[in-house]
């Protein structure tokens, strides 16, 4: 089955924005979640992500400012020596735009594998409409 890959919608985009929290923290770029909610306002600027999206699925391209990220590597509390890795945390913080675009494009394969049945049954991890709930429904119906 072949499909068509429309080109993104500005509701996609504000859907996508408004589920992330306006604290946290900003990416490689340095743009805040807050900043880029106010941006994305805009119609000028919101079409303008929208036209890159889109130029980016075209050419099967991303560039690499896109990609680049900074590693942040916090010590463990109350730690008597910090010899090993085991005793840190690594935050990575990826572009900002970056993962507002990359959100988008995820929810809509997801959307278009689930609708056209290209998910294997009994797949449930991180898929909409395939939470725990699902799988105990599942479950239940096999017993």
């Amino acid at each position: 089955m072949v499909l068509e890959w429309k080109l993104f919608l500005k509701e996609e985009f504000k859907n996508a924005i408004s589920k992330y929290n306006n604290f946290s923290a900003p990416g490689s770029n340095k743009i805040l979640w807050k900043i880029l909610k106010q941006i994305i306002n805009f119609n000028d600027c919101l079409v303008s992500i929208i036209n890159i999206t889109n130029a980016c699925i075209k050419l099967g391209y991303l560039p690499l400012h896109f990609k680049s990220s900074t590693s942040i590597i916090i010590p463990k509390p109350n730690k008597s020596s910090y010899d090993s890795p085991k005793l840190f945390h690594s935050i990575i913080l990826l572009n900002t735009l970056s993962k507002l675009i990359e959100k988008v494009i995820r929810e809509r394969i997801q959307f278009h594998t689930i609708a056209n049945n290209f998910i294997y049954s009994h797949q449930f991890s991180r898929l909409k409409q395939y939470s725990t709930s699902n799988t105990s429904m599942f479950l239940t119906h096999i017993i």
